[in-house]
């Protein structure tokens, strides 16, 4: 029987804007030694972090079937932090976004299906090819390709084993690490570009952040209308919990087919109230992605004031209206909660979400006043900006968290989808 070979792929992707600047990077590992036995990277130009992970995928299974292309019995297990791409991958979500589908089919193409299995993995594991990829795009940031003669991650460089659940390599003893030695002697025997000279060109103007690798992205998606949203009346969590009218039915498709034509959505996560729910699995329904519910994005609790138009309230409460209005600490008239509640309960879930999805895009299907304390944080701006803030139904804001702590508001109530 023909020797066989199994081998581990770690692939990532990445986008500077989502879309903005991308690039991937995989690696190729023997499962025994944890022996890195070829990489690849590439800068691709402006594409989504979804676009970025497949290219990944491809390259790292191409570069896989390179070293061993006449053994037919090759096996490949795939390691990424990406779960769309694992899941669909693997068979278990569909591939809907007709951006994924073409890469999709070519990574299937590379090895016969029966050969790769996939495994998703956290961030924090997939460091190798995180680098690689990032690697890439600072090569494209200068208006280069990555080389492999200018990477920091070593060909030789070992690394710890990786454990498979596989049945053991065929073949003679010894068959994986001779096959290893024979990968790595023939990659050192490329030859390769010289690494590309330092700019001498000095930084001029406000000059630019340091590299902090890409953030965890919040797009935040107000519900669509309910029948209270036209009369613009208190509506909250702890009124009547309407369910979306038909103009927000609408507009909830109508976010979720631009949200898939983007194709940047990784995961989604969505306000435990019904309108938020309904909108987030128009959604779902679009990208095939699981909808995961966090209570700490339902709406303000309004009291006493649930239901009632704004001109109501000052007519039956005015004096606690006027108070409310004048300061954060105070609450709505019977027992609801305070701007200062709400942004102590907003930033814990912000936080909470950024330690999971550090580097990812993140959709957050949530209220007014949720969206705009997020935006209010993200600025530094003092609670009264809350008020000059103008947020429509069904409309699109986002804000970028990166490692140093720092926010970035990149779009505040953009309705465009909706025309």
């Amino acid at each position: 029987m023909p020797a066989s070979h199994q081998l581990v792929v770690e692939a990532d992707g990445g986008s500077r804007g989502n879309p903005g600047p991308a690039g991937y990077g995989a690696v190729v590992i023997d499962p025994e030694t944890g022996e890195p036995l070829a990489e690849a990277a590439e800068y691709i130009g402006v594409a989504t972090n979804n676009v970025a992970e497949y290219k990944g995928l491809i390259a790292g299974l191409k570069a896989a079937k390179a070293l061993f292309p006449s053994d037919d019995a090759l096996r490949v297990h795939v390691r990424m932090d990406s779960k769309l791409v694992v899941e669909q991958m693997s068979g278990r979500w569909k591939i809907k976004h007709p951006d994924m589908k073409p890469l999709a089919a070519e990574a299937a193409r590379i090895l016969p299906p029966a050969a790769v299995t996939y495994e998703w993995i956290p961030r924090a594991e997939n460091k190798h090819a995180d680098r690689l990829a990032n690697e890439a795009m600072d090569a494209g940031k200068r208006g280069r390709q990555w080389e492999p003669s200018s990477s920091t991650a070593a060909l030789d460089s070992a690394s710890p084993a990786v454990p498979l659940d596989l049945p053991p390599v065929a073949g003679p003893p010894g068959d994986a690490v001779a096959g290893a030695a024979k990968a790595r002697a023939a990659m050192a025997s490329r030859t390769t570009a010289a690494p590309a000279a330092p700019s001498s060109t000095p930084q001029t103007g406000w000059g630019t952040a340091p590299d902090l690798g890409a953030p965890a992205t919040f797009v935040l998606l107000r519900h669509g209308e309910t029948v209270l949203t036209p009369e613009k009346r208190f509506s909250g969590s702890g009124g009547t919990d309407p369910e979306l009218s038909a103009v927000g039915r609408a507009q909830a498709r109508h976010a979720a087919h631009a949200f898939a034509e983007r194709g940047t959505i990784q995961e989604i996560v969505s306000s435990p109230l019904r309108r938020c729910r309904e909108t987030a699995a128009a959604v779902e329904g679009r990208l095939g992605l699981d909808v995961r519910i966090d209570e700490g994005l339902r709406e303000t609790d309004f009291g006493a004031w649930e239901g009632m138009t704004f001109g109501e309230v000052r007519e039956r409460y005015g004096a606690d209206l006027t108070a409310w209005l004048a300061s954060p600490d105070v609450a709505p008239t019977g027992g609801g909660e305070s701007f200062a509640e709400v942004a102590e309960r907003v930033s814990a879930t912000r936080d909470r979400l950024i330690a999971r999805h550090r580097g990812r895009t993140v959709l957050l299907v949530t209220h007014v006043t949720p969206i705009k304390t997020l935006v209010r944080l993200a600025l530094g701006a003092p609670p009264e900006s809350l008020f000059r803030m103008e947020l429509s139904a069904a409309s699109v804001s986002s804000v970028a968290y990166y490692a140093d702590g720092n926010a970035s508001v990149r779009l505040l109530n953009d309705t465009s989808h909706l025309r």
